[in-house]
């Protein structure tokens, strides 16, 4: 056994898995230093884009979101052959009817906001603007970076080497695969959104099941830390940026924990997005191999099959075309929906109530203002920063930027992110394990909040 590891891990063998895998740490999971702040290269790429390309991406995004709805009615109706025959194309257009509207919706409002048409409420800078000028026009660049260096994390071994060396800590803690952990790294170090992309990518290639991919999606999808201290600073308080990236991280594992345990998480089946006859398992090792030894050939064997330049392109410009059209005009959709009911109903004031008697049990000072920041989050999550700075208190200022941090699923990005991909999850599972989150995070943030301040 030894011998014939010996024979494949060969510096011919080796430098395949070797040399794209270190690429794909460097570029999504190296924290820089760059004009003052900490980001990863995969950061630093977009925003050159979003530099060069300046104001002309609310317009290209509007275009996509167009052409994805006339490419999604085409599929419907007509039903070109070019579409029928690429298992592609029909996947990206021929979608379900939920998705049909929320395209349909997408794009109305996209083409609203780009030309200030109809109700302002759609198009202000606090509601459609925000999405189309703010945050589309990142997601652009972020998806056009992430997609195409994507497979060098998914395609040439890290994954399989990484499930061996970490299953024995995240099977038991957390449930999950031990290759999970590069998307929680990914997601840690870089953004939110780029570990949703990575879990979907790998539940439909058949190494998660629905249960995994739902977990992972909605519990390991953390804020970047430069995002983290953007929020802290928001709130006044961004001198205490070092405690409070602590107190998440603690309350951030507790609700990783505990809320996959239960339902609608721990209803999810475990079974594959397609059935396979065999599926890729991380508990198999053969007798004469290590964890690290197996993982090491199980990531030679999968850098071996991945040796064409032009299969790399094809695999990135699927996945950037996948990203654009499959996830844009769902976040333009119920972005703005959720942002409006935000922004001109007191819907979330009336959600936050319930939480007042909580918060004054808590000791938390001004604690009806406060109520009011914790279920906003679920519509942007910067919003119960942005509410949260006008209060007096420095504890409650602290527990608002916390908490909305750990609550982690909000429709302006991560939740339209996960509704936008084949992850197996709904609308009001997000929201129900939104309030798990936030009821599981809270007492931690407060206990630690009343021991610092």
């Amino acid at each position: 056994m030894k011998q014939a590891l010996r024979k494949k891990l060969t510096i011919y063998n080796v430098l395949p898995f070797l040399v794209p895998s270190l690429l794909g740490i460097f570029l999504f999971m190296v924290p820089l230093s760059y004009n003052g702040e900490i980001t990863i290269p995969i950061a630093i790429l977009s925003g050159w884009v979003q530099d060069w390309l300046g104001a002309y991406l609310p317009e290209i995004m509007t275009a996509i979101i167009v052409i994805t709805l006339i490419g999604t009615l085409l599929a419907k109706t007509i039903r070109p052959e070019m579409m029928e025959r690429n298992k592609f194309f029909k996947s990206l257009f021929d979608v379900p009817l939920v998705w049909f509207i929320a395209r349909i919706l997408g794009a109305i409002f996209a083409v609203m906001v780009l030309f200030q048409l109809g109700p302002e409420m759609v198009w202000s800078e606090n509601t459609g603007g925000l999405l189309l000028n703010d945050l589309l026009p990142v997601l652009f660049a972020v998806f056009l970076f992430a997609g195409m260096f994507l497979p060098l994390l998914l395609n040439f071994g890290l994954l399989e080497l990484f499930g061996m060396l970490l299953t024995k800590v995240m099977r038991p803690i957390f449930r999950l695969p031990g290759r999970s952990s590069i998307d929680t790294l990914a997601s840690w170090l870089g953004d939110g959104t780029i570990g949703v992309l990575l879990t979907s990518k790998q539940y439909e290639e058949g190494f998660y099941t629905k249960r995994e991919a739902a977990v992972i999606g909605t519990s390991f999808s953390v804020v970047s830390i430069t995002f983290s201290l953007v929020v802290i600073s928001q709130v006044g308080l961004g001198h205490m940026f070092v405690p409070f990236y602590l107190t998440m991280t603690l309350a951030g594992l507790a609700a990783a924990i505990i809320v996959p345990r239960i339902p609608p998480l721990s209803r999810k089946p475990d079974t594959y997005y397609e059935e396979k006859s065999e599926h890729y398992s991380e508990d198999k090792i053969p007798d004469g191999y290590t964890p690290f030894s197996w993982g090491l050939s199980m990531a030679v064997d999968q850098a071996a099959k991945n040796r064409s330049f032009r299969d790399f392109f094809v695999a990135g410009g699927k996945n950037i075309l996948d990203m654009w059209m499959g996830v844009a005009p769902i976040v333009m959709a119920l972005g703005t929906v959720a942002l409006i009911i935000a922004e001109y109903t007191p819907f979330f004031q009336w959600l936050g109530m319930p939480f007042i008697p909580l918060l004054e049990l808590m000791q938390v000072p001004e604690a009806k203002a406060a109520s009011e920041t914790l279920v906003v989050g679920f519509a942007d999550m910067f919003l119960p920063s942005v509410i949260g700075a006008s209060i007096e208190s420095e504890m409650t200022r602290f527990i608002i930027a916390t908490v909305s941090v750990t609550q982690l699923i909000y429709m302006s990005e991560v939740g339209g992110l996960l509704l936008g991909s084949k992850i197996p999850i709904s609308f009001w599972e997000l929201f129900v394990i939104f309030l798990q989150r936030t009821l599981v995070t809270l007492p931690i943030v407060v206990l630690v909040a009343h021991m610092i301040f």
